[in-house]
């Protein structure tokens, strides 16, 4: 395979009319990536065993979207072709658009054509095709499969002259029955696309240029028939669009469970491609993992959980229902349940972050803990120190926002909020209920609140009789 030189066009100029979106359909959102971003990973591991490849793409309605997009997410590449189609008259027409835009394809060896909704596609597909043409004198192969439903695509009428590529709309009843089908798949030698592309006619129901014409009733063109189906799903509406997204969460889950991940039900758990994960964890039902998010080994996440871009370390307890972002969270610490992480929030080894508590932009070191009821934001909270219920740092004065630092092995008692800027020291004690805005040096006491009145008899003056 090393050898030969191939282009790839990809048809993505589709609109998505009945996604009910402005987007197009290859843009449409799938795990954590776009529809058309699943094809492009595939390409490249075909790619990696190709001494020449070409990245190509027929776009069209709101291109400037599509490119912007790609320009990031396959920023790997130095090149890619873009031809636009400004109409959308059919396969036939996208090809010839783009290969009269990029002539040089012609010295290619080899041009791999596919639409751009089919996130199932996988390299293996890509190499038994290349495998196919390169061992035969064929001028081309078509990937066809069977299937029970094959409405809406083009039917594979075979017969001893030659076999033809029947489109749904230009069949009889008897063609209609047939149960192989054309996936839109094709490898060709670049050679003959560019000899027969003009050949393609729009004398059809449809009115469009079918580039399936460019293999019906040849003789020398191969047909090879894959079993597995899903493989070649294309995405036309969102039923589609969660058909697709389903096989692709099983797909993840399984190759998880392989490496020794436990997910207790893994139809109710989703993990993004990029998530990585290690042997010893588990994953109870409904958690949901997405973005840049790595766990270690021997970990738990309970329930409900969501994390989003975030590292979690080895043996660490997320309990049920905790939502952390952008978060780090380090060996042996729990969280939660009920817990909030907000970006920032760096959990360090052995701490407990509690139930109802939200930490933003703070910083906990070892075996420090704030166990419930509890908002950190913008702190620095210092070893095995721990913090009350109801602890607040007052981070924010309408301006701007203030850092708060309590030193190692203190105690912030219930009820105690700290005006910012303010820096409490190590083996400090704050009393509950207090408000702090000045300094606690190390190992002082501070207490912060009104004494005590109580006036006998007089509760009868502020409890109101209830009607009867």
């Amino acid at each position: 395979m090393k050898d030969c030189s191939i282009g790839s066009i990809i048809l993505a100029a589709g609109k998505g009319t009945r996604f009910k979106s402005d987007v197009p359909k290859v843009m449409a959102p799938l795990l954590g990536k776009k529809v058309i971003d699943y094809i492009g990973a595939e390409l490249n591991k075909f790619s990696e065993k190709i001494n020449q490849f070409e990245y190509g793409l027929v776009v069209g309605h709101q291109k400037e979207l599509l490119q912007e997009h790609l320009k990031g997410e396959w920023n790997h590449l130095k090149k890619i072709n873009f031809a636009t189609q400004e109409q959308q008259l059919g396969t036939g027409h996208a090809v010839k658009t783009f290969i009269y835009q990029f002539e040089h394809y012609k010295k290619l060896d080899y041009v791999i054509i596919m639409c751009g909704d089919t996130p199932l596609l996988k390299s293996e597909i890509f190499e038994r095709l290349y495998h196919e043409i390169s061992k035969s004198d064929s001028n081309a192969v078509v990937a066809t499969f069977e299937t029970d439903n094959p409405h809406g695509y083009g039917r594979i009428i075979r017969s001893e002259e030659a076999t033809q590529i029947i489109e749904q709309k230009d069949s009889t009843p008897e063609q209609a029955l047939v149960n192989e089908v054309n996936s839109g798949l094709y490898i060709v030698k670049a050679s003959y696309l560019f000899s027969h592309i003009e050949k393609i006619k729009s004398e059809n129901a449809a009115g469009e240029f079918y580039l399936t014409d460019l293999f019906s009733g040849q003789s020398n063109i191969a047909y090879c028939n894959f079993e597995k189906t899903l493989s070649f799903s294309g995405i036309n509406t969102l039923a589609q669009l969660s058909q697709v997204r389903s096989v692709l969460i099983q797909r993840l889950n399984s190759f998880w469970m392989d490496q020794g991940v436990d997910i207790i039900d893994p139809q109710r758990t989703i993990i993004e491609p990029s998530v990585c994960l290690s042997e010893g964890t588990i994953l109870y039902p409904n958690v949901r993992l997405s973005g840049l998010t790595s766990i270690g080994i021997n970990s738990i996440i309970e329930d409900g959980c969501v994390i989003n871009n975030s590292k979690v370390g080895n043996s660490v307890k997320v309990l049920a229902y905790s939502y952390l972002e952008k978060a780090e969270v380090n060996n042996k610490a729990a969280i939660g349940p009920y817990a909030r992480l907000r970006p920032g929030a760096n959990i360090g080894e052995e701490c407990k972050v509690g139930n109802f508590v939200e930490i933003k932009k703070a910083k906990l070191d070892k075996g420090s803990k704030v166990s419930h009821l509890s908002y950190v934001g913008d702190a620095e909270i210092g070893e095995e120190t721990n913090i009350g219920c109801g602890f607040i740092t007052c981070n924010y004065d309408g301006a701007n926002k203030h850092l708060t630092k309590i030193g190692k092995n203190s105690f912030i008692g219930s009820d105690v909020q700290m005006v910012a800027p303010v820096d409490i020291g190590n083996d400090a004690y704050v009393g509950s209920g207090s408000t702090i805005n000045k300094n606690v040096p190390d190992g002082a006491f501070a207490i912060a609140r009104e004494r005590q009145v109580t006036k006998e008899g007089m509760a009868k003056k502020f409890i109101k009789n209830k009607k009867k």
